[in-house]
């Protein structure tokens, strides 16, 4: 009986486990969730250096509706631009709004152009009206990701 109970639970832990692991979907290098940066650190950090190696969290606000291939991510009270390394690997071009993302990479400083910034406001299908109010660059943080984890 004894050992019915302890097979049991044994099959029980694994199968907890897996549907856990089913829940994340990840692209780009295969990373983990462990280590996550404080985002007000490495934000101090950007300012004196030229890149920043980090994984840090969020929440996704917006993807790539023609490829997937960048993201608008919520993290503490800044948003972040997020693309892919080599352009590598794309995210799901819907569905993912609102989802919690762990990205590996490098954070930096950065100066996006007003050419740059229209052409995102057209990948998300903005108006014509909307993308021709775009006349000044945007300087914030960027992250370049190596891998991302969504759940």
């Amino acid at each position: 009986m004894n050992k019915f109970i302890i097979a049991i639970m044994f099959i029980g832990f694994f199968s907890c486990n897996e549907s856990q692991l089913k829940e994340l979907n990840f692209y780009g290098e295969k990373i983990t969730s462990n280590n996550i940066s404080d985002f007000a650190k490495v934000k101090n950090l950007t300012e004196n250096q030229a890149e920043v190696e980090t994984k840090i969290e969020g929440t996704i606000l917006s993807t790539c509706p023609k490829k997937g291939c960048w993201m608008q991510v919520k993290v503490q009270e800044d948003t972040i631009l997020v693309r892919f390394k080599d352009y590598g690997f794309f995210v799901p071009k819907s569905g993912a709004e609102n989802k919690r993302v762990i990205m590996q990479g490098q954070a930096k400083q950065d100066t996006i152009s007003v050419e740059l910034l229209r052409h995102y406001a057209e990948d998300a299908g903005k108006p014509l009206q909307e993308i021709e109010k775009i006349t000044e660059p945007e300087y914030n943080i960027s992250f370049l990701a190596d891998g991302v984890i969504i759940n």
